[in-house]
């Protein structure tokens, strides 16, 4: 999110900014590591084409992931945390020729995020409550009560629904490149799920972010 960009952007020491294929992508120094940071885009598609450009182009280490997303899992409620131990992506349906939900010709539907880097993130959650499982991801922006639903009786381990986080996690896998995914809840994705979200990410959600990157930064 544009928050949770500029709140990091005020720590970075000797910055500069390349564009490419339409987005900044802001290089410099946090607490002396070498850091790129930019926005992902919204949707599957544009987070993994900044995946990509990050691995490949501008050869990053390693990844790191935040941004907001929906509860669904039981207790998992606004201003909590919620760390991906796996990744899925819940409009994914290739069947019959593949099994619902797997990415055709890998033979798997969830994504690992890697132990060190959350365990870093979770190191950084002081403060806020952390869950830690599945997270899912698709193409839509899941916002009443009935799709909600409809998601924790498909996937029930599933703790929050997002947009971008499994696409990460795929292109991740593919260069072989660690990655984490932190999200921080701003609705339970139903029929309130539209309120107060800008005011939300603004007020709590860069806040929480600019925090924990902090704080994974100064243990990684």
């Amino acid at each position: 999110m544009h928050e949770e960009l500029r709140a990091l952007l005020g720590d970075l020491a000797e910055p500069r900014c390349e564009r490419v294929a339409g987005r900044d992508f802001h290089f410099g120094l946090i607490d002396g590591r070498p850091v790129v940071l930019v926005l992902s885009g919204i949707g599957k598609v544009a987070a993994a084409a900044t995946t990509a450009l990050l691995l490949d182009r501008f050869e990053v280490d390693a990844l790191l992931f935040t941004g907001v997303a929906g509860g669904l899992g039981h207790g998992v409620a606004v201003g909590h945390v919620v760390l991906a131990r796996e990744l899925l992506q819940h409009d994914l349906d290739a069947s019959p020729i593949f099994p619902r939900y797997e990415v055709p010709r890998t033979g798997r539907s969830r994504f690992a995020a890697d132990a060190a880097l959350t365990q870093a993130l979770a190191q950084g959650c002081t403060g806020v409550r952390v869950h830690e499982g599945l997270v899912v991801s698709g193409d839509r922006f899941v916002s009443t009560t009935r799709e909600s639903d409809a998601l924790r009786a498909a996937l029930p381990d599933a703790l929050a629904v997002e947009m971008e986080g499994a696409a990460v996690a795929q292109v991740c896998t593919d260069f072989a490149r660690p990655f984490a995914v932190m999200r921080t809840v701003s609705d339970r994705a139903d029929d309130n799920a539209h309120v107060d979200f800008g005011r939300f990410v603004e007020e709590v959600a860069a806040q929480i972010t600019h925090r924990v990157v902090r704080r994974a930064l100064a243990v990684l």
